[in-house]
């Protein structure tokens, strides 16, 4: 719905100013939608992940609500590259809504594989920590809290897939695939650097992976 919304705003602004006008009230209608609470984790992710430091220090450098300079300047760098990717090329609200279907979907598939990351309690994503204090589908869960899991994970795939069709064929599902591509790559980082995922590398991956979808979007 937030994709939705998003890509029926960049339609309707395109249709009233210019494409950089346009792209400006893209980019600023998803932060008014989501609250900047996906960019606040990208920003503290980028904190703790690419700042070279202990896993500990890595881990308190999230939670530290000050914005660092790595922090900063991935925020920047991804804002940039959004407006450029909105203002390169024609609406296509549809494309929009798969890409943000897809980004809710890795953070199903992350929580639901990959171990948190903290050992206390009081984080965002402290909800999708399972019995075990693993992920939300650790060893030993059963059928039925398998399936309540999955489901989440085929329908957002589905309409993600469907979407991505319906907006733009081929082009929209290599949009999407790329964008799956750089949510997985944020992943793999914070599974090798704090050894699982927080609230925050939930909201990195999503933010990182729209964006490139929005970059392949809009390659010629």
């Amino acid at each position: 719905m937030i994709g939705l919304a998003v890509g029926g705003v960049w339609w309707a602004a395109d249709r009233i100013w210019e494409p950089i006008g346009a792209a400006g009230i893209a980019v600023a209608a998803d932060l008014a939608l989501t609250g900047c609470l996906h960019f606040d984790g990208l920003a503290d992710a980028a904190d703790g992940l690419l700042a070279p430091m202990s896993r500990v220090r890595r881990l308190a450098a999230m939670r530290d609500p000050a914005v660092g300079a790595f922090g900063a300047i991935a925020v920047g760098i991804v804002l940039v590259l959004r407006f450029g990717a909105f203002a390169a090329t024609t609406a296509a609200p549809l494309v929009v809504a798969a890409l943000w279907c897809a980004s809710r979907t890795a953070m199903c598939v992350i929580v639901a594989t990959l171990s948190y990351a903290r050992s206390d309690e009081g984080g965002l994503a402290t909800a999708f920590v399972g019995p075990t204090g693993g992920g939300a589908w650790p060893a030993g869960c059963g059928c039925r809290a398998r399936v309540r899991w999955l489901a989440p994970l085929v329908v957002g795939l589905a309409l993600t897939v469907a979407l991505a069709i319906l907006g733009r064929g081929l082009h929209g599902l290599i949009a999407v695939a790329a964008g799956a591509v750089a949510a997985a790559a944020v992943t793999l980082l914070a599974r090798a650097r704090i050894g699982g995922f927080t609230g925050d590398v939930l909201g990195a991956a999503g933010v990182v992976g729209e964006t490139v979808g929005l970059l392949a979007l809009a390659a010629r």
